[in-house]
């Protein structure tokens, strides 16, 4: 067996990263999972049937231009075809972005408590993470700004954040884009954004015209309920759209996603069904906690991060009552659990769980 150590010759940010943790599926029937801010509802119908027609194609490779897709997502969000980037879920755009701006000596700006790929992007490309602290739990658009060097290539930007769920109104956010050097480019991470219906969050397609160093990506992984098929895009310029797409893998999206994501983006009666039931779910989880006596960070997400003191302590007593949610200190978080909002009945489940360990 060879001694050789490969870590030698390994790009020094890999070291800095780990793995990602690995778990055997469990019986989802048997449990309840709110821990990874997947949708209450599923697909809709008309996602399954559109699969279940395409199965029979999977002996072919999807298009490498995802041109039924784009064409729909041009349409629904009123930008052009030649302004989107197909990944494999969101964090693959990410992963592209990095790779494409990023590299040995710059820097890569983004919050403390952002999500966790922008480090794990920055990291594997040898560019330098510059984490910038939080304010009141959510993007502190001011030291971001303070943060730019000449060394600064990009700026992750999540609105809603994930996993705190904290959001920047438009004055806010209008003001920062029109302060960043036009060299920089900004990424406006817009997962959550349909779960927010009444005006207060931006809209980040809106700002493309002005801002050519913008790219706002968004996912079908939440709201549209296709997180196991892994669809994300990004809109851009026409010229910063062309570069990623240089580096985006001709396959990363299958046939059977791109035929779901079609059929999602068709059945908008879905969608807002399911946001209707999510804002339902996240009343009923801040009666919950204010009951139950114990602080919460406010969420335009799908989800809401609870403070129950010592987080991996109930996280692991609520695993033994096969109720599954997310544990945050591995973000410097170590008193809060992130929830995902469920359905009532689970909602209210995980309520009374939560009463027998750490209400007042």
């Amino acid at each position: 067996m060879s001694t050789f150590d490969f870590k030698t010759i390994t790009n020094p940010g890999v070291l800095n990263l780990g793995v990602f943790p690995a778990r055997r599926e469990p019986d989802f029937s048997k449990i309840i999972k709110l821990d990874a801010n997947e949708s209450l509802l599923g697909p809709s119908s008309m996602v399954a049937q559109r699969i279940k027609q395409t199965i029979d194609e999977t002996n072919y490779y999807p298009d490498a231009g995802a041109l039924d897709l784009k064409d729909a997502l041009a349409s629904h969000l009123d930008v052009a075809p030649e302004q989107l980037t197909l990944g494999n879920g969101s964090n693959d755009i990410l992963d592209i972005i990095a790779r494409v701006f990023a590299g040995p000596g710059d820097d890569v700006v983004f919050s403390q408590y952002g999500f966790i790929v922008y480090r794990m992007a920055s990291e594997a490309v040898n560019a330098n993470p510059v984490m910038v602290p939080a304010k009141a739990w959510g993007n502190d658009l001011d030291g971001m700004l303070a943060a730019i060097t000449d060394k600064t290539k990009i700026i992750f930007l999540a609105n809603p954040n994930n996993p705190t769920g904290t959001w920047c109104e438009k004055p806010a956010l209008e003001a920062f884009l029109s302060k960043v050097p036009e060299h920089i480019i900004v990424v406006l991470d817009e997962a959550y954004t349909e779960y927010s219906t009444d005006g207060v969050l931006p809209n980040g397609l809106n700002y493309l015209r002005d801002h050519a160093n913008l790219i706002v990506t968004r996912t079908f992984s939440k709201a549209y309920g296709l997180a196991a098929l892994r669809v994300g895009f990004a809109a851009a310029s026409a010229e910063l759209t062309n570069l990623l797409n240089r580096v985006r893998q001709p396959f990363n999206v299958n046939r059977l996603a791109l035929t779901g994501a079609v059929a999602a983006l068709e059945d908008q009666a879905h969608l807002a069904e399911t946001v209707e039931l999510t804002a339902k779910g996240m009343a009923q989880w801040i009666e919950g906690v204010n009951e139950l006596g114990l602080g919460y960070i406010p969420s335009r997400g799908n989800f809401i991060c609870v403070d129950v003191g010592d987080a991996l302590l109930v996280t692991g007593a609520l695993a033994e009552q096969n109720i599954f949610v997310c544990p945050l200190a591995n973000y410097g978080m170590p008193a809060y659990v992130r929830i995902t909002i469920g359905c009532k009945e689970d909602n209210a489940k995980v309520l009374k769980a939560l009463k027998g360990l750490v209400g007042s």
